[in-house]
């Protein structure tokens, strides 16, 4: 009987290898979640934004369609409009047959407050002059914003994140004394 000796080869890795592979799925990893953040965020306030501009759009053509006076106005009990309230902390649709920002019946929609963000931090809508309504006559046109100051002008509400993360992730919807509503993207036209 013949007895042959084999070599016994060893398979693995040495530790630099597995240092450096360790370090490379590190950096693939972080710029992943940094890019993911970003994602998130800015689609988040993308919906938000865009929630608000789908439920002006509808208030105005319900106004044209019913030839009624239809109100969009900031609303933290989804029942009743509310001067105090912020639009971050809900809104709703109503038939406005007076124009006073008095529902009648149940709200056409109602759309509930902004939830925290996955890193615990709040969206919040500014506005200008302070307006809390949107009143659309039978012609669609921007009836009464309702706010302290003078109504008529443009209202800007500009969505950001609080505490400020990302200035890029800012959104702003314009509505005109004419009912025409326009998003845009922080540093375009007057968002800032």
């Amino acid at each position: 009987m013949k007895f042959s000796k084999r070599k016994s080869l060893q398979a693995g890795f040495t530790m630099i290898e597995l240092v450096v592979v360790m370090l490379i799925v590190g950096i693939i990893a972080w710029v992943g979640t940094s890019s993911f953040g970003y994602v998130t965020g800015s689609n988040r306030m993308s919906a938000e934004i865009n929630a608000l501009n789908s439920d002006l759009r509808f208030a105005r053509t319900e106004a044209i369609k019913e030839g009624l006076f239809v109100t969009v106005c900031a609303s933290s009990n989804g029942t009743t409009c509310q001067a105090a309230s912020s639009w971050q902390n809900g809104w709703i649709v109503i038939s406005d047959p007076t124009g006073a920002q008095t529902p009648n019946g149940a709200p056409l929609r109602v759309q509930a407050a902004f939830s925290k963000s996955f890193n615990n931090s709040t969206d919040a809508i500014t506005v200008n002059s302070g307006f809390w309504a949107v009143t659309f006559n039978r012609q669609g046109f921007g009836q009464n914003i309702v706010s302290p100051a003078a109504s008529g002008a443009t209202a800007l509400l500009t969505l950001h994140n609080t505490p400020v993360e990302n200035t890029q992730w800012t959104r702003c919807l314009q509505i005109s004394s004419i009912g025409l509503l326009a998003i845009q993207q922080a540093g375009t036209g007057t968002c800032t």
